[in-house]
């Protein structure tokens, strides 16, 4: 978990030092988009991501409060992954993603 002490002065910074990563924004748009998710569904949906790099970047949005894991004690295991009440907080930055990505795929031959 990043700690306040260790942040960045620059707000830009700092939110880019917690979901700057591909993968994360990746993984923040499907639980956006799409809400509760397993691993096994975030895995199939995000083209390109290893087990080991979903699970480290799942580890990392856990452990600095962005995202929720719920793990059920059944056979086999089940795990969950949701949006915490801060990380629904990004909502209004990933939509602003989606609409500027939006916007550039429909304007970049008109230059």
């Amino acid at each position: 978990m990043i700690n306040n002490n260790n942040l960045p002065a620059c707000p830009v910074e700092t939110t880019l030092s917690i979901i700057g990563d591909k993968w994360k924004v990746l993984i923040l748009r499907d639980l956006h988009m799409k809400g509760t998710l397993r691993f096994s569904e975030l895995k199939k949906s995000i083209v390109g991501i290893t087990q080991k790099m979903l699970t480290q970047q799942l580890r990392e949005l856990e452990s600095d409060g962005i995202i929720h894991r719920e793990v059920y004690p059944v056979v086999p295991p089940k795990v969950e992954y949701s949006l915490t009440p801060l990380g629904e907080t990004l909502k209004p930055i990933l939509d602003s993603l989606t609409n500027w990505g939006i916007y550039y795929k429909e304007n970049i031959n008109k230059r």
